[in-house]
This record gives structure tokens, sequence and C-alpha cells, in this order.
């Protein structure tokens, strides 16, 4: 087809999505599940979890984010369709490293980036290493600290719908680990896991509807993330340093992250966005969600943010 028809067509039709699956293998062997979609500048979705994968954004958001960037779904190492390391190097900097590698293989020099959860501890880490390869930080409901998220909101939340007693993460007799494996298994005894993250249990149980569609999930990274000490450090005073323009989305009854996360967030260029949601506003609150991430764009391709 010549570029003269091509040309028609776009006019007639709008332009033309541009969509590639793919697998890049990484410096040391981990062969990567990547797909790129859509229109517009680049942008990498670092998923949470640890270890949810990308193909749940992509099913409830994609075809929004495709209309204005260029997507690189990405499942990390260890996660859904991606494979694992022989030496079971899940480590912080190895993940970082695999954004950048996965960057250079697509060709891009630079990139937005996406994050959701757990999803920004890798964001803040990678600006910190790759200062320069970020246009703008997209963090919707993501954590910088663990263990604030955890001891400030989901354990408290928790023992609140359980209807028992909280000491605080100070004098429990439980390591932080146990007690956010007894409170997830307490709380899907009694099927009220739905309230730390959504408006209502039958988005929960859509949303774990979609891990089934994916045959042979890898799970490894997900299995060891919080027994790694990388993951568990304090990354709320780094902000201060992030040069790069950010959008800090953050809801009101998100409980796995925290209503008060953002007020130690110190990033100097920031665009902060609250809204009523919880924590999945791809699902369950994409009007605002987009409202948030456009107005970030313009922003960013224009003047200077301001928070």
């Amino acid at each position: 087809m010549n570029k003269i028809i091509i040309a028609v067509l776009i006019c007639l039709f709008g332009q033309i999505l541009y969509s590639q699956e793919r697998h890049i293998v990484t410096s040391d062997s981990v062969d990567l599940y990547v797909k790129v979609k859509g229109q517009g500048a680049p942008c990498l979705y670092i998923h949470g979890g640890p270890g949810s994968g990308s193909y749940w954004f992509e099913k409830f958001y994609g075809e929004t984010m495709e209309k204005h960037f260029t997507v690189i779904y990405l499942d990390q190492r260890g996660v859904a369709r991606s494979g694992s390391p022989e030496n079971g190097n899940f480590s912080l900097g190895r993940m970082i490293k695999d954004f950048e590698e996965i960057k250079n293989a697509l060709g891009y020099d630079t990139w937005f980036t996406l994050g959701h959860s757990f999803g920004g501890i890798l964001q803040l880490a990678y600006a910190e290493m790759y200062p320069k390869s970020q246009d703008g930080l997209m963090m919707i409901n993501t954590t910088l600290h663990l263990n604030k998220s955890f001891c400030e909101s989901w354990a408290p939340k928790a023992f609140e719908f359980l209807r028992e007693e909280y000491v605080g993460c100070d004098n429990d007799t439980l390591p932080l680990i146990e007690r956010m494996g007894y409170l997830g298994n307490r709380l899907r005894e009694k099927d009220l896991f739905w309230k730390m993250a959504y408006f209502n249990k039958e988005n929960q149980a859509i949303m774990d509807a979609t891990f089934q569609e994916i045959e042979n999930w890898n799970f490894d990274f997900g299995g060891v993330a919080f027994s790694i000490e990388d993951y568990w450090m304090d990354f709320l005073p780094q902000t201060q340093h992030v040069t790069a323009p950010v959008l800090l989305f953050y809801g009101e009854t998100d409980y796995m992250v925290g209503p008060n996360h953002f007020e130690d967030v110190k990033f100097p260029n920031m665009l902060l966005w609250k809204n009523q949601g919880g924590h999945i506003p791809f699902q369950e609150n994409q009007k605002e969600l987009t409202e948030a991430i456009l107005t970030f764009k313009k922003k960013v391709e224009g003047s200077p943010i301001r928070s």
C-alpha cells in the first residue's frame, strides 16, 4: 500500500493504531512479554501487585490510554507471561534495568511511565537510577513506603472491617509480613477483602476473573517480592529530588495505599489530584482518571506544573 493511500485512510478514519506483541530478552537472559499498542508519546505501564501483570490494565483501560499514548504493556520478570531469572534475581536494581533495556530495545530515547500501587516504588527507583529516561511520571494510587501504607492504613482498616482491635505495628506480636498474610486470609474468609480497594465486591469478582484468562501465569515474583529488603525502603524523602513532572492521583477510599499517603510526598513539579474513589480507578473511576491524565499531559506539553 503506497503512502498516498495510507494518507487518505488516515484522513478518513483517523490515525491508525500501532500494535505489536513481542518478547524481549534481557541482558541476563530473561524473556519478558511486551505489547506495544496505541498512538502518541510512548508510555510504559508499570504494574503493581507485586505480580499483578499488565493484562487487566489493558483490558479495562487500554482503549482509553491508547487514544493518547503508545502504551508499552510489560509483564515484569517472574510475572504472568514473562519468564524468571535462573539465578532468582528479582532485586529492585535489576527490575529497573529491565525497564531501561526495554526502552532501548524499542528505540525510545525517553518515555512516560504510568505506575499503579506497588509500581510507584519501581517508578521512583527508575527516576533515581535513570533520571533522564522519563518525560513524566503518572503515579496512580501508588505507595512509596510499604511499611507506612500497611501500618497507617492497610492494617487498621482491615481490623476495622473485621471488627477486631488494632494494637498498632509497634505493639504487634507478629512480624509485619505475617500479619499482612493473616489479615488478608481473614478478610477473604469473611468476604470482606473487596472493601479495602473496591466500591463493591462485584467489581473485585470481575477483576479476579481476568487473571484466569492468561494460561500458565507466572507467580514467581509475587511469591518472593515482600521478602526482598529493597522494596521495604522508605522512598518518600527521595521524592524531593525528582525533577521530572509528576501526576500524583490518590483516592480518599484507597485503604491499600492510604488516603493520607500523599502528605509526605514532596515532588517539586507535581500535579496532585484527589478523587473520592478507591484503589482501582482503571476499572471503577475511569472518567476522573482520564481527566487527570489528559490535564497532566497537556501541562507537560505546555508549561511547568505547579502543585
